[in-house]
């Protein structure tokens, strides 16, 4: 039986990767600490907390302090740390922030770790660090996918706080013997995403007949990965990995953002035309307006360092661990389509307060791109 803490494990994936591992290792312990900050969601994993799946830790992985005794107290032999500042477009505004948890928030977890796990078989114990694909910079249209071994080439204050994180998570490993993995992913979408990212963004947007912001011409390319499939590679790799390795793990392949906002447009218009009920739910849609949702898309001035094209190159978690994606990226985004249509009442109370704010703030110049 492992002992998990799961860090970040109320934003996106860590509450993914929650539901995941409750569901597959129903015997398992299972630790949340997350600070709840705009993008945390306790929502996301209510359900676990209510049935005693998980156990909720409010607190920050910077209190070096609080976690070690926490990792004490809960004989933790397995940490999983999602907790970080992810969106790239708040890394602009606000850097300072994503340095504060991203790198020094990583290095005080790794410390408390470093701590706990002093005495006792390392061999039973792991600490897995999920990074992004973003740390390798922006790739040229005939450019090879990323591997493990390429540079890193980070182009935003978020890009370059992962890729300080990533150095740290080896630099523990090497200096101190913390049996350390690190898997560095491409851009994951599904259910309990914030809608600050472009898919739940345009996907709310759409119920609600506001303008789906596209940066630039929309041709940036994204390697999209479910979820469920990113959460799956992890369990892979704490299953079937040696400590001190780095694993890519990539999706669909690549699509521009403005093709996959287009295929969202059309999966939308198709499940509010087949039920009359939904337009009745979301009476500000396009549809029941008669138009399609295509008719939302406004191209928007692009941000600053947008980096064009991110593809990671997956062979060794294919080849080694026997591991690779499940989920097509058309049943990905129809699926994803069904869980916002049907779960309004996650997402609504999000659309309100500091995030209306900070929407305002980032596309002032989109017609019609009023705050939901």
């Amino acid at each position: 039986m492992r002992r998990l803490l799961v860090t970040g494990g109320a934003g996106f994936i860590g509450a993914n990767f929650c539901h995941y591992w409750t569901r597959t290792y129903p015997v398992d312990r299972v630790v949340v600490l997350d600070l709840l900050t705009y993008a945390g969601n306790l929502a996301s994993i209510a359900p676990l907390i209510e049935a005693r799946r998980v156990r909720f830790v409010h607190g920050d992985i910077a209190d070096r302090i609080e976690v070690e005794s926490l990792l004490g107290a809960e004989g933790i032999d397995t940490v999983v740390n999602f907790a970080a500042e992810s969106h790239v477009d708040r890394s602009i505004e606000d850097p300072q922030s994503f340095l504060r948890t991203n790198v020094l928030g990583t290095q005080a977890l790794l410390e408390a770790v470093r701590r706990a796990w002093s005495t006792g078989d390392l061999q039973e114990r792991r600490f897995h660090h999920v990074s992004t694909d973003e740390v390798y910079g922006s790739l040229a249209p005939d450019d090879p996918a990323s591997t493990e071994s390429s540079p890193y080439l980070p182009s935003s204050p978020y890009a370059a706080s992962k890729a300080a994180a990533d150095h740290l998570v080896r630099a523990y490993a090497r200096t101190y013997g913390v049996p350390c993995t690190i898997s560095n992913c491409s851009n994951n979408y599904g259910p309990y995403q914030f809608p600050e990212k472009l898919l739940p963004l345009c996907i709310v947007n759409m119920l609600q007949g506001q303008a789906l912001p596209i940066y630039g011409d929309g041709q940036h390319v994204r390697d999209w990965l479910h979820v469920e499939d990113h959460c799956r590679a992890i369990d892979a790799i704490l299953r079937a990995s040696a400590a001190g390795e780095t694993w890519n793990v990539g999706g669909s392949g690549g699509d521009t953002n403005l093709a996959v906002v287009q295929a969202l447009c059309d999966l939308v218009d198709a499940a509010l035309t087949a039920d009359a009920s939904l337009a009745q739910r979301f009476p500000q849609c396009a549809v029941a307006a008669g138009r399609s949702s295509r008719s939302l898309i406004q191209h928007v001035r692009d941000r600053p360092g947008h980096d064009r094209r991110y593809c990671v190159d997956s062979s060794k978690l294919r080849e080694r661990l026997a591991f690779s994606a499940a989920t097509s990226l058309a049943a990905g985004l129809a699926g994803t389509v069904q869980w916002y249509l049907a779960n309004d009442a996650w997402w609504r109370p999000i659309l309100s307060g500091e995030y209306r704010d900070w929407y305002a703030r980032q596309y002032p110049h989109a017609p019609g791109a009023a705050a939901p």
